[in-house]
């Protein structure tokens, strides 16, 4: 593998959120699984350093006795040595050999300071949120007078390999370019006989360690990798000379993916950029329709490329609302009954299933609104008050309810998110309270829920099921007559940005997590109503849209 190589596939994932990390515990797997530099048959094989390693260890005194156990701080297993432990994951080189952290490196340092008073003001003190996860940048280098402590520290060394085992899958590790200490969540390696430090780092940052980790940690809050454990952490060992190759690859495919990631966040800029300015252009007024149709066209066109991220989705979708409660989305045709006239059947139609289901009549809103000065909508279409499109809106009962442990379902302003009626969770109230609340207010299959207080103020969806049910004050339920007026059409409005602007300017109380939507505010809603055939045509191409 080589940096070309590289380049060729990595086109076809880098617009992957998670690709250039991905690619980085991929390089680290090939390294320590030995497929990412060529081996030597000239070099001295891992077995003999094993054995170099054991007779430095020996020399020491550093080898365990036999009758000496371990105990695992995970699993309470016990064991005599090392080799009791030894696992072989995958197979390596012929050169290589498989070994044991706890073999190949001394885990731990002995010396300890307690304060400042016992290092100098200039040395450095490292603690773990000095490192950054994952990557194992060092992200600021702290000296003694800028960091005082009373607590104990961990002295290390140059060359040390500096291993963070509170919550290490973080993968917080470094290699010390200089002496200092550290907190004791960081526990300082050296490796025997010339084991390169920057080997064990990649080795302990590896997917093979991660891994073997996340079996091994304990603790809920906190969790660590006990020392015992720690010990057991399989360890691929390649000759010393292959180290250094590997740590040189590694490095330099390391340095690539940081030029890739820096091209990546170029990129994903301009993006950001070239989508902000698009969807401004189709939310703000063209001077002429052939100008909209052309800007409308080239996003839409390259949808695709251009809205790769969460955050371009939601602005798509914000502008596609916005779009068709304007006109925009969708061709008028001639041949459409104009909403003028639309508007009188419906007024009429209200004030007929009032009188049927004896609801008291709305009061008429104030007289004197200019709908002229709302933004522009095409000439077949008109501006009506909500009130005027609807025989009945309402909220939930007053009065605080009276939860049991079963009866009839009571639901709340949390069932309600923009277009999705979610009545999976409730309470119960009695079956008399709940025949009380709902004696002016009876939800019905088709029609509108609003919620009117709370952080998502103002978000609706349709009740697209026959679920009986009473509900609080902080909903509004909203009945029109269905076979005039499309309701998904309705929820569109009340869901786009600029009917979430009339539900959230309008609130009065403390801010928008408590403010109050009041009913006669929520009537006067000023909707822009396209003729019925066309509001059919503008939710089947926002239903569209929106699959995409």
């Amino acid at each position: 593998m080589n940096p070309t190589q590289l380049l060729q596939h990595f086109d076809r994932i880098s617009e992957a959120p998670d690709a250039i990390p991905r690619l980085r515990r991929f390089i680290l797997d090939l390294a320590v699984r030995g497929k990412l530099v060529e081996q030597d048959p000239n070099e001295e094989p891992a077995a003999e350093l094993i054995k170099r390693i054991r007779a430095e260890k020996e020399k020491l005194g550093l080898t365990p006795k036999r009758k000496d156990t371990k105990k695992s701080e995970k699993t309470g297993e016990t064991f005599a040595d090392l080799d009791a432990w030894h696992k072989i994951p995958f197979s390596i080189p012929n050169s290589w050999a498989f070994s044991c952290l706890g073999e190949v490196a001394q885990y731990g340092i002995p010396e300890k300071v307690n304060s400042n008073n016992d290092i100098n003001q200039d040395d450095w003190v490292l603690d773990l949120e000095d490192i950054e996860k994952d990557t194992s940048r060092l992200i600021e280098r702290i000296t003694s007078t800028a960091r005082p402590f009373l607590s104990t520290k961990t002295v290390f060394k140059r060359g040390d390999v500096l291993f963070g085992k509170l919550r290490p899958y973080l993968n917080k590790v470094l290699v010390a370019d200089q002496d200092g200490v550290c907190t004791t969540e960081i526990i300082p390696i050296r490796g025997y006989c010339g084991i390169d430090p920057a080997y064990i780092k990649l080795v302990l940052m590896s997917p093979l360690t991660m891994a073997r980790v996340d079996q091994l940690m304990y603790g809920m809050k906190m969790p660590r990798l006990g020392t015992s454990d720690a010990l057991t952490l399989n360890f691929p060992l390649p000759p010393i000379a292959e180290q250094h190759r590997i740590v040189a690859k590694v490095d330099e495919l390391m340095a690539l993916c940081d030029q890739l990631e820096a091209a990546k966040a170029e990129r994903e800029q301009s993006r950001d950029r070239l989508v902000a300015a698009s969807l401004q252009r189709l939310n703000q007024p063209a001077d002429d329709a052939e100008t909209f149709r052309e800007d409308a066209g080239f996003t839409f066109n390259h949808l695709p490329r251009i809205t790769t991220r969460p955050a371009h989705i939601k602005q798509l979708r914000q502008t596609i609302l916005n779009l068709a409660v304007r006109g925009k989305l969708v061709e008028q045709e001639p041949n459409d009954e104009p909403a003028a006239e639309l508007l009188k059947r419906i007024r009429k139609e209200n004030f007929k299933l009032q009188q049927e289901k004896g609801i008291r009549p709305q009061k008429p809103a104030e007289p004197n609104e200019n709908f002229e000065s709302i933004s522009a909508i095409p000439n077949s279409w008109v501006y009506a008050y909500l009130q005027d499109l609807t025989y009945q809106i309402a909220d939930g009962t007053h009065l605080t309810p009276k939860y049991t442990n079963e009866g009839k379902p009571f639901l709340s302003a949390q069932n309600i998110k923009p277009f999705r009626f979610m009545p999976e969770k409730y309470r119960f109230v009695s079956v008399s309270d709940f025949e009380n609340y709902r004696a002016n207010r009876k939800p019905e299959r088709g029609d509108i829920l609003l919620t009117r207080v709370g952080a998502g103020i103002g978000e609706a969806a349709v009740l697209d099921s026959d679920f009986e049910f009473a509900f609080y004050v902080s909903l509004c339920l909203i009945k029109i007559p269905v076979n005039l007026i499309n309701q998904d059409y309705l929820v569109l409005w009340l869901n786009s940005p600029e009917g979430r602007e009339s539900s959230t300017t309008r609130t009065y109380g403390k801010g928008a997590s408590q403010g109050n939507l009041n009913l006669g505010l929520i009537r006067t809603f000023k909707i822009p109503l396209p003729p019925l055939p066309e509001q059919n045509r503008i939710v089947a191409k926002v239903d569209e849209l929106m699959a995409l």
